[in-house]
């Protein structure tokens, strides 16, 4: 039985649906050209804009490549699953709306259904430097989503045996 998380299927859906299915494919420009949001890069912090039906993903130029991929994915949440202008959000919202966009960062940056597919060493440090490869993003981040990962994977084999004992 495999239990998965629904901002895991939904990446898994949105990457399979733009043919997206391997690490090496995980580029933003091109993911964002087949969703048809416009990427422009600039001096400010990374941000989305709404324009009548566009949308925009700007991005701080000043980043390393690894930081603006996690950026992308990080405003592609707000895109795909907030709406709305954080300027009239009250505080705990924004919050909320930074945790969830957060979250999906690093399970876009490193989706769960390419994780499947990897045999991942039992060596944590070897384990966190082949995803910082594979998936070009920065050691905490790679650290942070290995985690996750591995407390999913724990949690259900556990809910999967307990299911058996009932």
């Amino acid at each position: 039985m495999s239990y998965t998380t629904y901002t895991e299927d939904f990446i898994e859906n949105l990457y399979t649906k733009i043919g997206v299915s391997l690490p090496h494919q995980l580029d933003l420009n091109d993911i964002a050209y087949k969703l048809g949001i416009l990427v422009y890069f600039w001096e400010n912090p990374s941000q989305v804009l709404f324009l009548g039906t566009q949308t925009y993903i700007f991005l701080d130029r000043d980043l390393s490549p690894k930081q603006l991929w996690q950026d992308f994915c990080h405003e592609l949440c707000h895109v795909l699953l907030h709406s709305g202008s954080q300027e009239k959000m009250p505080f705990s919202w924004i919050e909320y709306q930074e945790w969830k966009a957060n979250n999906f960062m690093l399970q876009a940056c490193i989706p769960t259904f390419m994780l499947n597919k990897i045999i991942i060493p039992d060596s944590e440090d070897k384990a966190i430097l082949l995803i910082q490869d594979l998936f070009n993003v920065e050691w905490d981040t790679a650290y942070k989503r290995l985690e996750q990962y591995k407390n999913n994977r724990f949690i259900y084999e556990l809910d999967a045996k307990t299911a058996k004992m009932f």
